[in-house]
């Protein structure tokens, strides 16, 4: 099996949310959990062994969980906000080293991966801009999972190859990082 294909036989369970703090979505046993609303936050997760996660629920506590419980991943810098994940002064390929993870700019040779993490800018509406973790990549199209965003926890972008470059067609989208 391609290790960039999303097994067709792991179906996606959807769940049923009432209220912030159920359980949205589950991706390689992590949990997306509920947030009702972009702006709040409840409290901070931590870790049993100290590890700043972040603020409860925002999408930034989903993929430092997801790194940090299902690639054993730790980053240098565990603070900031989504769109300061990526480091737009790196060339591709380079280490980001307050994430400790490799970096590629959307339109990169290097095509997305199951399990990198993506960045997309922030905007008017959402300064923070936002994070989330690749969950399948086919030659067309990429699939996300992702918390904070209502109770979409899902998104497929066009995954596009021209010029020797892999770009998610979605002008927002900075790029990516994975574990090296």
């Amino acid at each position: 099996m391609d290790s960039d294909k999303f097994p067709p036989e792991i179906p996606i369970k959807r769940y049923q949310v009432k209220t912030a703090g159920d359980t949205l979505d589950v991706f390689n046993n992590v949990y997306v959990i509920y947030n009702k609303s972009m702006n709040n936050t409840f409290g901070r997760n931590v870790s049993n062994d100290g590890y700043n996660l972040g603020l409860k629920w925002q999408c930034v506590e989903f993929v430092k969980r997801y790194y940090y419980e299902h690639l054993n991943h730790k980053m240098p810098n565990s603070y900031g906000h989504a769109k300061d994940f990526f480091n737009s002064k790196l060339k591709n390929g380079q280490l980001n080293t307050e994430r400790n993870l490799l970096q590629f700019a959307n339109g990169s040779e290097s095509k997305p991966k199951i399990n990198d993490l993506v960045v997309f800018d922030g905007n008017l509406f959402n300064p923070y801009g936002h994070v989330a973790i690749i969950s399948k990549v086919e030659d067309d199209e990429v699939e996300i999972v992702q918390q904070n965003v209502g109770k979409n926890s899902r998104d497929t972008f066009q995954l596009v190859f021209d010029n020797g470059k892999w770009t998610v067609d979605d002008s927002s989208l900075l790029g990516w990082l994975r574990k090296k």
